[in-house]
């Protein structure tokens, strides 16, 4: 004999009072963390619990039952740097050109009050021209294309890598950091994006001082994505591996999107890079 499922509930079924419970539901939820996280848009399980969600994996650079490397792929056209080099070249040598004929045209010895602020014009536009070529050399050269997370579960450790590039001064250090943060304070939150280069959900790990739910500092996990659920999956991993966990070691997505590119300026400081991939109990032995 055959068994019934009882059907389930879709929007064309539910009737107008469903419909507004789970609107109503919806968006009278309030962020756990304090302050909130902008376009926030869930709180994600405490990664000491266990986790509901399939963890999985998007990209993966090392696993193994130390430690785990995951990078982090911003969302710019890193072919666009090279795009503006070749489109502000000959703005450049014109600017060059028209500075260099006015100097060495006859009686120059003799400018006049209009040649020289028409001298002083083309030697700042000169300069912002330059300056824009720079940044984009700074950018498709040497800015590193991953930015890396490191999970220590031996050591319940994170360790967070940030390239901290200056958006329009190429002209400065753009220096690298790691951050270090223990696992058992770090909060999952996920963000709802909405400008024009990152749309869809990101992911965000909120440290909190110990105990408590005021925030001390945010880092992206994993940067936008148009669903939701794969966030949700990631976070989940994540908490699993740390956890101790079987967890699936192999990636939805394997490779790099850039791979047409070297890897550039992953360089750990030395004590960092011994402490976030070793056992301290082998360390110490």
């Amino acid at each position: 004999m055959s068994r019934k499922h009882p059907k389930q509930k879709t929007i064309s079924t539910a009737t107008p009072e469903e419909i507004q419970a789970v609107t109503v539901e919806h968006f009278s939820r309030e962020p756990v963390l304090t302050p909130p996280l902008k376009n926030w848009e869930e709180d994600l399980p405490e990664n000491n619990t266990k986790q509901t969600v399939p963890g999985k994996l998007l990209r993966v650079t090392e696993i193994n039952d130390t430690w785990m490397e995951i990078p982090r792929y911003e969302n710019i056209m890193w072919g666009g740097a090279w795009l503006g080099v070749i489109a502000l070249t000959v703005p450049l040598l014109m600017l060059v050109y028209m500075f260099i004929a006015v100097i060495f045209t006859p009686n120059s010895n003799y400018l006049s009050k209009d040649d020289l602020v028409f001298l002083a014009t083309l030697g700042c536009g000169g300069g912002i021209v330059l300056s824009m070529i720079i940044l984009n050399l700074r950018m498709a050269l040497f800015v590193p294309r991953d930015q890396p997370i490191r999970f220590n579960r031996k050591r319940q450790k994170i360790y967070i890598f940030d390239y901290h590039r200056k958006a329009w001064n190429p002209w400065v250090k753009w220096p690298a950091t790691v951050k270090v943060f223990d696992w058992a304070d770090v909060h999952g939150e996920i963000s709802r994006e909405s400008d024009r280069y990152a749309q869809g959900f990101r992911l965000y790990g909120s440290v909190c001082q110990p105990g408590t739910h005021n925030v001390i500092d945010r880092f992206v996990l994993n940067w936008a994505i148009f669903y939701i659920e794969p966030q949700r999956q990631l976070w989940s991993h994540c908490c699993q591996y740390m956890q101790h966990q079987p967890v699936i070691m192999d990636p939805i997505e394997p490779g790099r999107p850039d791979n047409w590119k070297p890897r550039k300026n992953m360089c750990w400081p030395v004590d960092l890079e011994m402490e976030s991939t070793t056992d301290p109990d082998t360390t110490q032995g």
